[in-house]
């Protein structure tokens, strides 16, 4: 009867390793479609209230990129390049484009592989592709690192701080940045070893001791996605000169409010 009782235990210690096991496979194999979601799409009609073209940049490794460039006056003001994040198409972040024209700049968003349209898969390796793709489309155009603003936000952060680092953009703007995607996994699968199995790792907090141009951090405490003890990390880290603006009741998605254009366009002037 001993003998059958630690049968069974075993027979169930196996089988609750072996379920482990099965599920650490599956996410190391389907983690990219656990972080991308291209097709993911919240948006809520917003009417472009600022004009753009639809632009073509072409990747080094042959991927078409669409992008949506606005131009003011390319000479006189800079150029903000937006990287988005993980979820959804241009048109979800219309919301926030609008407010540019009321702002001093010229604007570029592009889309990344495998998003609104374009070919590919999206990486880590793969969306540095296209965004040192992008900075050397407007360099062809007589753009300078100095005319150019980076704008990341969430997964997009890791984007802007990786090309950011040891150059000299005009400034480098963080909204809702992580320390490093290990991290941020950990908090969604803490009994994972997400260090070992995690492919695209967007450290942040290594790179952003990197950086030495001015920096705005902006995060909101109630982030349900990104915890905001994340973003104050960052700016800790970061090197002088660096500007926050944290706020106590922003989610994951800032609202566009009366302060945040604020400390948007105050960052912006400063730059000038």
């Amino acid at each position: 009867m001993k003998l059958k009782r630690r049968n069974l235990y075993l027979e169930f210690i196996i089988g609750i390793i072996a379920i482990y096991v099965s599920v650490l496979i599956l996410l190391f194999i389907f983690q990219r479609s656990l972080m991308y979601h291209p097709l993911e799409n919240n948006y809520s009609g917003d009417r472009m209230e600022v004009e753009v073209e639809k632009v073509k940049i072409i990747t080094s490794d042959n991927i078409n990129l669409l992008g949506w460039f606005h131009k003011k006056d390319l000479k006189k003001f800079k150029t903000i390049v937006y990287f988005h994040g993980n979820a959804g198409t241009l048109e979800n972040r219309i919301h926030k484009l609008n407010h540019f024209k009321d702002m001093d700049v010229n604007f570029l968003i592009i889309a990344w592989r495998g998003f609104s349209g374009n070919k590919g898969k999206p990486s880590e390796e793969g969306l540095y592709i296209d965004a040192n793709s992008t900075i050397l489309w407007l360099k062809k155009l007589g753009l300078t690192e100095k005319d150019i603003i980076l704008y990341g936000e969430s997964l997009g952060t890791g984007v802007a701080t990786e090309i950011a680092q040891n150059k000299n953009y005009a400034g480098l703007i963080l909204e809702t940045p992580f320390t490093s995607m290990v991290e941020a996994a950990k908090n969604f699968y803490p009994y994972i070893p997400v260090s070992l199995l995690l492919k695209d790792k967007y450290d942040n907090q290594n790179k952003i001791k990197n950086i030495n141009i001015p920096v705005l951090i902006m995060h909101g405490e109630v982030d349900q996605i990104v915890p905001f003890w994340m973003g104050k990390k960052i700016y800790e880290i970061a090197n002088q000169p660096k500007y926050s603006h944290f706020t106590k009741f922003d989610d994951h998605m800032m609202e566009y409010d009366e302060n945040l254009l604020f400390a948007l366009k105050a960052f912006i002037k400063s730059l000038n």
